[in-house]
Order: structure tokens, then C-alpha cells, then sequence
């Protein structure tokens, strides 16, 4: 009996406690399915990845070589280097590349000097580079006349606004007292002592003058030249040499010599001398070219150097028929030869900033079609000075190049009207 009542008690507890859970669940409706996880916002479009490339489209673009001007062309610049060039259109770049117009402007690479005579201190070294730079000029070799104590190590420096440096040191040649003192030699070992000291201090090329300076001194002979080209030669160093005379030039190609720096200049060339030079083809001729003599529209120049600098050349910028002949014993030669197919480069001598410009006015007026002479001045002498990265508007190459408001295959002396320089893709401050 009393384990029947509390059974019975038991249930109704239950039962009373249950009743509420039931009415709660029973409010509640059926059960629902559980909502699906949320979505994440969708990301929103990636933007573009910055890009530094440069695009000039729209000049007209003269390569530096013997291909044919493109007329509508491009061409894209990236971290100082040309990545492509070609036709407007042609190139392609990234969507977000800046973009020049050049448009009604000409395009050509920036200039090689490769015959100068630059001071020779630090301080004065950059000022002749940067001076050359705001010409349109990229590169120029001191020819010979960089002794003991010029900063050579300014060949691996990278100055903004400024001409590479090139250096053929300390020149060789026989004793001139009261001239520049070079390595003055009267023996071959001399000759090869000379060399020797320039190897070791890596120069660009050697440089021997072979001229007697109007009967003043002894000049090199054979043997002497032969002594300095045969060193040079076994420690991979190519040689330019100064000379005059036509007996010489012929005694200088039978001995091997790399460059003229100077055409001859005593007499027209004659059939032996040409047959010389197409018996040693990898010979180059830099003309360097004499005044002419003429009177010349020095425009151009005024606002680019101090007013009493402009004002004393237009003064002497006078005919002088007295140089009208060396003038034309050198330009017949230049053209019998550049004709006969000898590789021309292009270099000035002394120290003047914008003489290119005049040189290659020069080198028209001798025979050689503006074409040809701005090939000289750009693709030649980058080659002949081994600067593998110049002279060309060409991809992988430094972007060194000159905007022209005119067209110089018309007119050499266009390459004056210049709008603007960049050196390895920079603007140069002019």
C-alpha cells in the first residue's frame, strides 16, 4: 500500500513539472532549419599594380643605325633603360604607364664624343660632363691627355645630369719640350714601359701621337709605334693615334693600328691608302674635321653660356679663306673613304661642349649624307668606344636620347633645335 501512493505521488510530480516544458515548446511552432552561415563580402576589384614604365609615342625616331627612320613611332622607358621601340601602336605597355606626346618632334639617340681633351680635375671633370649633357651629349673619351692624378674612378661613378667619362690616360709620344708632358719615349722597351703603366691603370684605349708638329720635334717611327701597338694589343687594349702625314697613316694601318684620331692631312689619299683600309676593315676613322673656315649661324648658342662667352665667338665667327684649303684636303678624304665603306666615328678634339653639333655640320659639308653622319655620331662612336650600351634607340639599351623640334635628315644642323635630353631616362636640366 504505501509503496502504491508513492509511485502515485511520483507521477504526478512529473506530470505537474513536465506541463509547462510542453506549453513552452508548443509556443515556439515547429522547429525551423538552422539558417546557413554567412557569406563573406565580396572583395572588391584588385587595383592596378603601380608601374613605373614611361611611354613617348608620336616622334619621329632615327635609330642610330643603318635602318630607316620610323615615322609614327614609340617607344617605352623603364628603370633608365629602353624595354621597347617600334611603331605608335606597336608597343605595348602597361594599362597605367604614363604617357608623353611627342608629336611633331624628333627623336634620336644622344651623342657620342669620342675625341676630347677635358680638364682634368674632379670638380672641373664634372662640370665639362655636365655641360656636354645639356648639348645632348652621353659619353666622350679625354683622348690622351689624363696624367697621373686625374680622377679616373669617375668612369664608375653614375653622375646625374652628366656625360659618362671615358679615358685613354696619359698619351705617348717622342720628346716635345714646351708642349703637354706626356710619356715621352726614345726606345721601343720605352714604348712598351708606356703602355704597360697605362694597362695597369685600365684605360679605354692608348693614344699615340705621330707627328713632328711642323718640323719642330722628332716624331714616333715605325718601330716605336709598332712597339706601343704590339703592347697594347697583348694586353687587349686598342690604339688611336694623331697623325698627319699620308706616309704615316700607311705605316700605321701595316702596323696594326685601331683607330685614326685624326683623318690624314697633308695630301689627298690615293688609291694604295684606300686599299690599305679595306685590307683591315675593323679600322675606324674619327675625322675630326678642321674649321671650314665660313661664317655660321652661332644662334642657337645664345642663352646656353654667358653673354660675353656668346658675344667673343660671333666675333670671330668670320669667313678665313686662309683655312679653306686644309678644310678641303681633309673633306675629300673623309669622303673617298666613308664612300669606300671605312667606318666612320665622330669626335671634336679640344674641349668644346657643343662642338659635335658643328662637327657633324662639317662632316655634311665634306660629302657624307646627314643619315650617315648622325650613324657616326651616335652608333659608330658608342661602338668604337665599347659603350654596348649606347648610340641606339634599341630595347635593353640605356635610355639616353635627344627631342629635336625639327627634323635633322632634312638639315643636319636640326640636331641644334633641341626640346629637351634625357639620360638614362631622366630629363636633364638645361
Amino acid at each position: 500500500m504505501y509503496l502504491t501512493d508513492a509511485l502515485a505521488r511520483l507521477r504526478s510530480i512529473l506530470t505537474i513539472g513536465l506541463i509547462p516544458v510542453a506549453l513552452a515548446l508548443s509556443a515556439c511552432g515547429p522547429a525551423e532549419e538552422p539558417a546557413p552561415p554567412a557569406q563573406p563580402p565580396a572583395a572588391p576589384p584588385a587595383a592596378a599594380a603601380p608601374t613605373s614604365v614611361v611611354l613617348y609615342e608620336g616622334a619621329r625616331l632615327i635609330l642610330g643605325n643603318d635602318s630607316a627612320a620610323i615615322e609614327n613611332g614609340a617607344f617605352a622607358v623603364d628603370d633608365g633603360q629602353f624595354i621597347a621601340v617600334g611603331a605608335a601602336g606597336a608597343v605595348s605597355v602597361p594599362d597605367n604607364a604614363a604617357r608623353v606626346d611627342l608629336n611633331g618632334m624628333t627623336v634620336m639617340p644622344a651623342i657620342v664624343d669620342a675625341h676630347v681633351h677635358m680638364r682634368t680635375t674632379r670638380d672641373e671633370l664634372i662640370e665639362d660632363l655636365t655641360a656636354r649633357a645639356r648639348y645632348g651629349i652621353s659619353a666622350a673619351i679625354s683622348m690622351g691627355s689624363d696624367t697621373e692624378g686625374t680622377p679616373l674612378e669617375l668612369r664608375d661613378e653614375v653622375i646625374p645630369g652628366a656625360a659618362r667619362f671615358l679615358s685613354a690616360g696619359t698619351g705617348i709620344t717622342r720628346p716635345e719640350p714646351g708642349r703637354r708632358v706626356v710619356h715621352w719615349i726614345d726606345t721601343p722597351e720605352q714604348a712598351r714601359e708606356a703602355v704597360r703603366t697605362e694597362a695597369a691603370r685600365n684605360v679605354d684605349l692608348v693614344k699615340v701621337w705621330v707627328d713632328d708638329r711642323d718640323g719642330q720635334f722628332d716624331k714616333l717611327t715605325p718601330e716605336l709605334y709598332g712597339a706601343v701597338i704590339d703592347e697594347a694589343h697583348r694586353n687587349n687594349i686598342r690604339v688611336a693615334a694623331h697623325l698627319f702625314t699620308l706616309e704615316d697613316g700607311k705605316g700605321l694601318l701595316n702596323a696594326g693600328v685601331d683607330v685614326f684620331a685624326h683623318g690624314v692631312r697633308d695630301q689627298d689619299i690615293d688609291d694604295e691608302f684606300v686599299e690599305l683600309v679595306a685590307a683591315n676593315p675593323n679600322v675606324v676613322l674619327i675625322p675630326n674635321l678642321p674649321e671650314r673656315g665660313v661664317a655660321t649661324d652661332l644662334s642657337w648658342l645664345e642663352g646656353s653660356m654667358p653673354a660675353a662667352q656668346y658675344a667673343a665667338l660671333q666675333e670671330g665667327n668670320v669667313e678665313q679663306a686662309e683655312l679653306h684649303e686644309a678644310f678641303g684636303i681633309q673633306a675629300r678624304n673623309l669622303a673617298r673613304l666613308s664612300e669606300a665603306g671605312m667606318t666612320v666615328a665622330h669626335g671634336t678634339d679640344g674641349n668644346t661642349p657643343w662642338g659635335p653639333h658643328i662637327e657633324m655640320e662639317d662632316m655634311v659639308a665634306a660629302g657624307m649624307s646627314p643619315a650617315d653622319v648622325i650613324v657616326s655620331a651616335t652608333g659608330n662612336s658608342a661602338a668604337v668606344l665599347g659603350l654596348d650600351d649606347l648610340g641606339t634607340l634599341e630595347a635593353g639599351k640605356s635610355a639616353d636620347f635627344i627631342v629635336l623640334e625639327a627634323n635633322p635628315l632634312e638639315n643636319i644642323a636640326n640636331t641644334r633645335r633641341i626640346a629637351s635630353v634625357y639620360l638614362r631616362g631622366e630629363e636633364v636640366n638645361r
